[in-house]
């Protein structure tokens, strides 16, 4: 005997996008002829700059707003890296081997490990590196004023440094 063949409720399928996803993937739903009729389209959001509001005869229109902080981390919330990929013994001088000015900032603040690195802040180590600077052009500035001379834009310094020589 032949088979019957057994008709049930029929099947569609519908595609739909991904919003956050790229164009190229696509979703396959399977939906149930009976229930299509009850699908209703997705309203998206509005924009911002989008009319949300109705406008008439002499009123400004309404337009969306985006939040300005919804993106960043609350203040509250603590900044986490994630595993180290390095542990706190590892020397400086293996991580930043190809780095010569960076060694020779560790060897100034006489330190090996990232731990001892890890220390100081990026401020004290600018501040720590900028001193001797400072001090070098402030020796220059008094040896120029010694024999009347000056930096551009600094003679009111070698004035003040010769009154408090003499």
């Amino acid at each position: 005997m032949p088979k019957k063949k057994v008709s049930g409720p029929k099947k569609t399928t519908a595609t739909k996008k991904a919003p956050a996803k790229s164009a190229s993937t696509k979703k396959t739903v399977v939906v149930k002829a009976s229930s299509a009729k009850t699908l209703k389209p997705v309203k998206k959001s509005p924009s911002k700059g989008d009319v949300v509001g109705k406008v008439t005869k002499g009123s400004t229109p309404v337009t969306a707003k985006t939040p300005l902080a919804s993106n960043s981390p609350s203040q509250n919330e603590e900044v986490t890296l994630g595993r180290p990929l390095v542990t706190q013994e590892e020397k400086l001088y293996m991580l930043f081997h190809d780095d010569y000015q960076a060694r020779q900032v560790f060897e100034f603040l006489r330190v090996e490990t990232v731990k001892e690195l890890e220390q100081f802040s990026q401020q004290q180590i600018v501040h720590m590196m900028s001193k001797p600077l400072r001090m070098t052009v402030d020796r220059i500035r008094q040896r120029l004023a010694q024999f009347k001379r000056s930096l551009k834009d600094d003679e009111q310094f070698a004035a003040d440094f010769l009154k408090r020589a003499n």
